[in-house]
């Protein structure tokens, strides 16, 4: 705030001078500070910053009236008809869980196969092929299993049992991430590398049967109901592992593999479980299960094989008495005929 003071000239002669020392001198008089004086400078400081938060304190005003006037024009009411459908959460790993299926966005994921990684992913993103049997199981499980045999693995020492050596397998690897399987690989390598391959799904193939169901199952007609709750991709690679399994128990005078050994060593791959104790525990039980369907499979193929031997002779002796038949027949022929001339001859005599 700023006064005005007006001075006047007592003396019309007085001159420019007189007059600034009279307004000087009423200056002074209304204003007590000298105009250098820091009590001056405070003031006006003062002064400045009050008048400033006033002016901001005004605008603020005016802004929270207009959100207030903008919110009362909203229908926050709307919508009532809101129903509680199910919980969600989300993952940072598996994004949203418990979203219903009507909500799911669809994104295409990449596929893995057999030339980009083996190793650590489902047998569903693989790309697969059909065995013997009519099993549809990954093509490098069947290329393994194709090199193994070649190369007399089935007859080696100790196979599935013996670890092979790590720098090895960790070459492999890389090649049959990429579709390729090395000449010349150790069998043991190979063995090593079909339970890893097992091992390291992102769910063991019985895992959907809870440890109570495998203890309950000790008999042979007990087994083949229980394997017949699991899905059709893991009922695949079960059937194709206990044809691996009986395949080795087959040459079990040179490997010294029996069907106890070699589902003991197939076992801890077979399930998933995060306490050592409770997965030992559970490994026993699938041994026990591998086993009696191991010794199931060989029973089976030898009645098979007996089946194919009668059918086989009753053939074979069904092609000697028609054999038989024919040569009589013939003879018969010949026979008549001779005595047909004969008696010609008799008569034209």
């Amino acid at each position: 705030m700023t006064e005005e003071v007006m001075v006047t000239k007592e003396n019309g002669g007085g001159g420019g001078g007189g007059g600034g020392k009279g307004r000087k001198r009423a200056a002074e008089e209304h204003n007590p500070f000298p105009p250098q004086s820091p009590a001056v400078s405070f003031l006006c400081l003062s002064s400045s910053v009050i008048r400033r938060s006033l002016m901001a304190s005004c605008r603020h005003l005016d802004q929270h009236n207009a959100v207030i006037s903008a919110v009362h024009r909203m229908e926050i009411g709307w919508p009532t008809n809101i129903r509680h459908i199910t919980h969600v959460t989300f993952d940072r790993f598996n994004g949203f869980l418990g979203l219903p299926v009507e909500f799911e966005v669809e994104v295409p994921n990449r596929v893995p196969s057999a030339s980009d990684r083996v190793f650590g992913v489902s047998a569903e993103s693989m790309q697969c092929s059909y065995d013997s049997k009519g099993n549809s199981v990954p093509t490098i499980l069947l290329l393994m299993q194709e090199r193994l045999y070649s190369q007399g693995g089935l007859k080696a020492e100790g196979i599935f049992r013996i670890n092979p050596e790590n720098s090895q397998e960790e070459h492999v690897r890389g090649q049959l991430n990429k579709g390729i399987v090395p000449d010349d690989i150790d069998v043991h390598c190979l063995a090593g590398l079909i339970k890893a391959w097992f091992r390291e799904l992102p769910a063991g193939i019985l895992d959907e049967l809870s440890a109570e169901q495998v203890l309950q199952c000790n008999t042979e007609e007990k087994c083949v109901e229980l394997i017949k709750q699991l899905v059709p991709t893991q009922a695949a690679l079960l059937n194709w592992a206990i044809d691996l399994m009986a395949d080795v128990v087959k040459e079990e005078e040179f490997n010294k593999m029996n069907a106890r050994n070699i589902a003991m060593v197939f076992a801890p791959n077979m399930t998933q479980m995060s306490d050592p104790l409770t997965a030992l525990m559970h490994a026993v039980q699938v041994m026990n299960l591998l086993k009696i369907l191991i010794l199931k499979t060989l029973r089976e193929r030898e009645c098979t094989a007996e089946v194919r031997y009668l059918h086989f002779s009753a053939d074979e002796w069904q092609s000697d008495e028609d054999l038989c038949t024919k040569q009589e027949k013939d003879t018969g022929c010949e026979l008549r005929s001779s005595i047909s001339e004969s008696s010609d001859y008799d008569d034209h005599a």
